[in-house]
């Protein structure tokens, strides 16, 4: 059996967290797409947990487009009465019309970046952080790269980027490896970078 991480949990009903967990969270991504679905999807997650959000990436994924940002950044009043009428999604105000804002500033920073990619690794001087964490416990919720981030996507005029979504953003990204020591995916995630 394979050692990993403590959060996804072993019991029954927990296998999206473990498929997450075991493929997903913590790989250097670099696609666009991907790393805009991360952000909206972090961006609903604010005062939720991850698993929440993550039973629910299916209906955010049709809701929104496919996490289309061009239609999102599209979206009017019609949009926005749609998602709150849908109960397959969370349904706060602020949250769907931050994901309208976000979808063009995201399209903002491709402009000038040539990429997301290029604009939202910078902050991680375009490398994986590979923290060496013994337990669950060590994992902290911000760092200075997630203030540096927080701070600028702030400026930029991002909403719902506090320092503690970026952290959870870099760490869904692939940008900061906090597998713990012990996980088989540490070392995996390790060699990707």
């Amino acid at each position: 059996m394979k050692s990993r991480c403590e959060w996804p949990g072993k019991e029954k009903g927990n296998e999206l967290m473990v498929k997450y967990h075991d493929e997903e969270w913590g790989k250097p991504n670099h696609d666009d797409r991907k790393l805009f679905e991360y952000l909206i999807l972090d961006t609903f997650q604010a005062g939720l947990s991850w698993r929440t959000i993550l039973y629910k990436r299916e209906n955010f994924r049709k809701a929104f487009h496919n996490f289309n940002p061009i239609k999102i950044a599209k979206y009017n009043e019609k949009d926005v009465e749609r998602l709150m009428n849908d109960a397959g999604i969370i349904r706060n105000k602020l949250k769907i019309f931050s994901a309208i804002t976000n979808a063009k500033k995201f399209l903002e920073m491709q402009k000038q970046f040539g990429s997301f990619d290029k604009y939202i690794w910078q902050f991680t001087n375009y490398k994986t952080i590979n923290n060496k964490l013994k337990r669950l416990k060590h994992i902290q919720a911000t760092s200075k790269e997630s203030d540096a981030m927080s701070k600028n996507m702030k400026e930029k005029g991002f909403k719902f980027v506090g320092s503690t979504i970026c952290y959870a953003f870099m760490q869904g990204a692939g940008m900061i490896n906090d597998h713990t020591i012990k996980c088989f995916r540490h070392k995996e995630v390790k060699c990707d970078t």
